[in-house]
């Protein structure tokens, strides 16, 4: 009895010893996911050193990051050699239109984009009944025309969700939307009705979910607006926890000027401030970029939360609106068409446009006439000029540079796209040094097969983020890959103030991108831009699957992120 005893306590022993080996394992590492994610290198968001481990996914959200050898799951995706980092946040995305019509956001969502951002000084509400009329005509014209078919800021951004698309979607709200609902394009301020009426429009898309007051003041009506009533809209911004966030009154000549009002409004309204696409545009302003760096950092080490983000490339893109005066443009593109035709005013003009100013941006003076291409036109007539310059088209026209711009703004009915090489390659790194800027590809998200046939436009529409973790990154070595992560993720995330997104945390929602920080590269170029990019083998949004293998899957999860003033926090 004595024996049979002692073996059974022995027994006893090593199933306890086996009880508690089993309970001193965290549950997770042998649960069931519905993904798990194995063998890659982690990189949080944080901008830490990566590590090597397993990231398991229920539903929408991360569930465990750790070892997962023994878990089981319906779907694994082998990430060995992997980069595995959270979904990378497009700051300025014009993905407004191109979602509409095609969900998938495709030229993003391969590299890894898993969050698009609108709102540079034109949101797609709230819409004046004028405004959608005349947004309406606008986008009737286009290759790919659509109906506008909501009215309000939340109306707009809930339709892109139910409707069905792949990349998160989040948006300031435009101040030059809501200026056009009430002073439309005009050139003078608000009465102070139209005022409060205009924040009344900003208090109400922040509760809808804006993230707060995008402006773009080189443009007309937008160049119109005053430093005091953008302050007025900031602050009620900030009142939600907004942010404001410009495409500055100029970036060339009097770009530590823009600077300037950027920061006031900043420390008049109580409220953070980025700076669109940052840039010191034109050979003569390079040398700016060392002040205007000099000028954010003191004004953060005062306590002013100033930032920026910036796309990879030396060229920007706009139209050639962006080469005349604003004067000329007021009242919108019918009565600015109108004017070109006045032969007195194109006298005017021919010199303004030739003339340097401290009183508007010339992106033409600033890149010079070879120096803008023209990548698209509407018209069909006009197509054969599409990829040349504008000194190319003017010497074919027989006329000059300025002429040859208003001639193409009336023969195409638009304001006719242009790209401006403006930057220096030395300036585009030394801000991606910049620990508080991050990136937006100023673009729109595309199929190449569907965009190939409208004509050309700047590759950053394809390469952005690439371009940065390929050539930047891993082959001119500017910033660790774990720094360009962060600020492509937990760094815009935070800025945001997005809720649980942005970093590989258990608990945050499941936008995961699996990469080859080896192989990732861009493809677009200029002559040839309509190039998906390469390198990312997987990426989930929202916990589904939406790039396999580098192939898009056709998921469509993408949802509406909200931003800080929304009233729905309160029944989450």
């Amino acid at each position: 009895m004595k024996r049979v005893f002692t073996h059974a306590r022995a027994w006893l022993a090593i199933g306890l010893v086996l009880v508690i080996a089993a309970c001193g394992r965290p549950a997770e590492e042998t649960a069931h996911y519905d993904t798990i994610i194995r063998g890659g290198t982690v990189y949080d968001g944080s901008g830490a050193a990566p590590v090597h481990a397993d990231v398991g996914v229920r539903g929408d959200r991360i569930a465990y990051i750790g070892d997962l050898t023994d878990a089981k799951a319906d779907t694994v995706v082998d990430a060995t050699g992997m980069a595995v980092s959270p979904g990378f946040i497009n700051m300025l995305s014009w993905a407004t239109d191109s979602l509409v019509t095609d969900g998938r956001g495709l030229s993003d969502v391969v590299q890894g984009v898993t969050l698009e951002v609108f709102g540079e000084g034109w949101s797609m509400g709230p819409l004046s009944d004028a405004v959608k009329a005349q947004y309406q005509q606008k986008i009737s014209a286009t290759p790919d025309p659509y109906t506008v078919s909501w009215t309000g800021f939340g109306d707009y951004m809930g339709m892109l969700e139910q409707k069905g698309i792949s990349p998160n979607v989040a948006s300031f709200v435009g101040a030059t939307t809501v200026r056009m609902n009430h002073v439309g394009a005009a050139n003078r301020a608000p009465t102070e009705d139209e005022l409060k009426a205009m924040q009344a429009e900003v208090d109400t898309a922040m509760q809808e979910g804006a993230l707060g007051l995008g402006t773009s003041l080189i443009y007309a009506p937008a160049f119109y607006a005053k430093t005091d009533e953008l302050v007025a809209l900031s602050k009620v911004a900030a009142a939600r926890g907004g942010r404001y966030i410009s495409h500055m009154r100029n970036e060339g000549g009097q770009l530590l000027e823009a600077l300037d009002e950027l920061i006031t409004i900043a420390r008049e309204a109580g409220i953070p401030a980025e700076i669109y696409h940052l840039k010191a545009a034109g050979k003569d302003n390079w040398g700016k970029l060392d002040t205007l760096i000099e000028r954010v950092e003191a004004a953060r080490a005062e306590g002013l939360d100033i930032s920026a983000d910036m796309y990879s490339y030396t060229a920007g893109a706009t139209g050639l609106d962006a080469a005349m005066p604003p004067w000329v443009q007021e009242g919108g593109y019918q009565d600015w068409a109108a004017r070109l035709k006045d032969p007195a005013i194109r006298e005017r003009l021919k010199l303004e446009m030739t003339t340097p100013s401290d009183e508007w941006e010339n992106l033409m003076l600033a890149a010079g006439p070879e120096g803008v291409l023209l990548p698209y036109f509407q018209n069909p007539d006009l197509k054969h000029y599409a990829g040349m310059t504008l000194a190319e088209v003017a010497a074919e026209m027989r006329t000059t540079p300025a002429e040859a711009a208003m001639d193409l703004v009336i023969a195409d009915g638009t304001r006719v796209s242009a790209i401006y090489f403006l930057m220096s390659e030395d300036n585009v790194k030394k801000k991606i040094r910049l620990p508080w800027v991050a990136f937006g590809s100023d673009a729109g998200a595309y199929d190449p097969e569907r965009a190939k046939a409208w004509g050309g436009t700047h590759p950053r529409t394809y390469g952005n983020v690439a371009r940065l973790l390929g050539h930047y990154v891993r082959d001119e070595k500017v910033i660790p890959l774990e720094d360009a992560i962060h600020r492509l993720s937990g760094l815009p995330a935070t800025r945001l103030k997005l809720r649980e997104r942005g970093f590989l945390h258990a608990g945050y929602y499941a936008d995961i991108v699996v990469f080859d920080p080896a192989t990732i590269a861009d493809h677009a170029t200029f002559e040839d831009p309509h190039q998906l990019s390469t390198g990312v083998n997987a990426v989930f949004v929202n916990g589904q699957q939406v790039l396999k293998d580098g192939q898009h899957t056709g998921a469509t999860p993408g949802r509406f992120v909200h931003g800080p003033g929304w009233t729905g926090w309160e029944k989450e």
